[in-house]
């Protein structure tokens, strides 16, 4: 049996692909949507997802399901194969994730009744970035206050930046232990990551995706006092605040649109809000790169990824535009250049190498599944 099943359960629907890793392939891929709605045609609960999900498969054995859960917390920083202990240990992390992981349980919880004799694997955001050292990690509050209430940098995009920093090393054909890489997954939402020798030292997301780079609609790192003042000056409240920072904020927030696409195209017809929105973007993520530079000690290469990384020449120029003093060298007719796979779009002068590198988090959760399977 060599085909495994991925699931990545959100509150109202329930993301699917099944892959054949013998023949390294996707069989099937498919999203159940408008679960719980209660409005005609919708699916009525996660159960019946899933049944549907079960129905929709190719006759043939299951090696395997895996399942992507957000937060794993200071709990696990490997994937685990779920029992009754692990669905507890999920459900102790939910105060760190309550829109995520209660989702991801009811997933879990569905498929385990569907496939009661199919080993069944959680595979968790954050659980990359457990070696960073305490130094990365702690916040400079009282530490009986944090340590009792779990606050410490916990990271996300863990699958993401596991599988292209495994990818960047194989297309540089150089060890993953011999590689210092920054790893920027720019999507929707982004995050950066210091990985030194495929292990996570340091990366931009926090306690929650908000801290860190600017994103879609989240605002990334701010002064804390911010939300003091928006609260006493502005006479916002709490969840005002928190509606504010998440869906309001970033490139939504700078520049009228969330989506990237939509950014450029208001830049390109000279919007003078698009222009500063790309600008604040691009440097922010600079300063990062900087940063994580500083603390590698080293850099061998920069890779992109996700949809913004992958797609957008634009971006990219951005961000490389002043990493000069880093021996960065940015080849601009590979950078505008579409192609399918990993490649290098720096010069070959170019003291770090610049990857664009698609990330594929299904494959990664299916090889964890593997790696821990009976046999």
């Amino acid at each position: 049996m060599t085909r495994i099943l991925v699931l990545n359960t959100g509150s109202s629907s329930i993301k699917y692909q099944l892959l054949d890793m013998a023949e390294g392939s996707v069989v099937l891929s498919g999203l159940v949507e408008r679960i719980g709605e209660g409005t005609a045609g919708a699916v009525a609960d996660h159960g019946e997802g899933v049944a549907q999900i079960l129905e929709a498969l190719p006759p043939g054995d299951l090696a395997g399901i895996g399942h992507r859960v957000v937060h794993g917390g200071e709990r696990f920083s490997a994937p685990a194969l779920i029992d009754d202990d692990v669905e507890d240990a999920i459900r102790d992390q939910i105060p760190l994730a309550p829109l995520h992981n209660p989702a991801n349980l009811l997933g879990i919880q569905s498929a385990r009744k569907a496939f009661p004799d199919t080993p069944q694997v959680a595979v968790f955001d954050t659980a990359f970035h457990r070696t960073m050292p305490a130094r990365a990690y702690r916040y400079a509050l009282p530490r009986e206050l944090a340590d009792r209430l779990r606050i410490r940098r916990y990271g996300f995009h863990g699958t993401s930046h596991a599988f292209v920093s495994k990818a960047a090393a194989a297309h540089l054909g150089r060890p993953l232990a011999e590689v210092n890489l920054v790893t920027l997954h720019l999507g929707n939402g982004a995050s950066v990551a210091a990985v030194r020798g495929g292990e996570c030292i340091d990366t931009s997301m926090g306690l929650t995706p908000l801290e860190g780079l600017v994103m879609g609609t989240r605002s990334g790192d701010l002064d804390p006092a911010i939300l003091l003042y928006l609260h006493r000056e502005g006479g916002l409240g709490f969840d005002e605040i928190d509606a504010v920072l998440n869906r309001q904020s970033g490139m939504k927030g700078l520049a009228g649109v969330g989506d990237m696409r939509d950014v450029a195209q208001r830049a390109e017809a000279g919007d003078p809000d698009a222009v500063e929105a790309l600008d604040v973007y691009c440097y922010r993520i600079r300063k990062y790169v900087g940063a994580y530079a500083a603390a590698l000690g080293r850099v061998d290469a920069l890779v992109f990824t996700a949809g913004i990384g992958e797609h957008n020449a634009a971006v990219r120029a951005g961000v490389c535009d002043g990493l000069g003093l880093l021996g960065v060298e940015l080849d601009s007719g590979a950078n505008a250049t579409r192609a399918k796979g990993a490649r290098t779009v720096s010069t070959p002068a170019s003291a770090v190498a610049v990857l664009v590198v698609p990330t594929n988090e299904e494959l990664e959760i299916a090889l964890q599944v593997l790696s821990v399977l009976p046999g």
